[in-house]
């Protein structure tokens, strides 16, 4: 039997909120995508109303990472990148990488970005999954610590910084017909705390004044090439 190995393959974000593996070519420096974060208006991990966290009675705690991400899709404050139909089976195996080039106006934020395997509009074998967005892997990197867990410091306002972190490892088969997506966004609530979006020296003790708005960015040039790093499983020469 052959060995099952796998290459890593870059998707890439790209114009018009679409996915490639092809590196977006020189001369776009200033390309990039924004939202507006607001952590008074924090984006739910979950379909509303959220349960308390292990709700005793029917509770789908247990569920939320299947659930459809539709529910956030068009929001202003997430931002979606979505590749071509796929014209042959892609199956990926290991650790998903996040690499981010971004900048804020303020001067901390979370980044969370999620994996997504999109079905088809028209699915005759299941029509409950048609269009569905189903999660494959997702991580939150908290901007304070890009250099160090264990001395937190700020971001410079506007600086483009890159961001790289595991979306953990992950065995997945995305079918013929379906499509890659990449959401990101900068809350998470209430399954990862709010981010004040100034540096202060600890969250949990923030003032309300601390909390703000701040537009987020998101670098997709040659130079600055934001995209998520796929272990994709090579099939054995026949």
């Amino acid at each position: 039997m052959a060995t099952r190995t796998t290459a890593p393959r870059e998707l890439y974000f790209r114009a018009d909120r679409t996915l490639s593996f092809d590196k977006p070519a020189a001369g776009a420096d200033g390309a990039l995508d924004s939202f507006v974060s607001d952590p008074a208006h924090p984006v739910p991990y979950r379909h509303r109303p959220i349960q308390a966290t292990y709700f005793p009675a029917g509770s789908k705690w247990s569920t939320w990472l299947v659930e459809d991400q539709r529910f956030v899709d068009d929001r202003p404050d997430v931002l979606s990148w979505e590749s071509a139909p796929l014209t042959e089976d892609l199956a990926i195996a290991g650790e998903v990488v996040a690499h981010l080039f971004a900048s804020t106006t303020g001067s901390d934020a979370d980044w969370i970005v999620k994996l997504i395997d999109v079905y088809p509009e028209r699915n005759p074998e299941s029509w409950d999954l048609a269009g569905y967005q189903l999660m494959v892997s997702n991580e939150v990197f908290r901007g304070r610590y890009r250099r160090s867990f264990e001395k937190p410091e700020p971001i410079t306002p506007d600086a483009v910084l890159e961001y790289s972190f595991s979306l953990h490892t992950q065995n997945h088969a995305f079918r013929k017909g379906h499509r890659l997506m990449v959401q990101v966004q900068s809350t998470w609530f209430p399954l990862i705390d709010r981010n004040p979006q100034t540096f202060v020296p600890n969250i949990f003790e923030a003032k309300e004044s601390d909390f703000r708005s701040a537009t987020h960015r998101i670098h997709r040039s040659s130079t600055y090439p934001s995209r998520v790093t796929l272990p994709v499983v090579v099939r054995p020469p026949s």
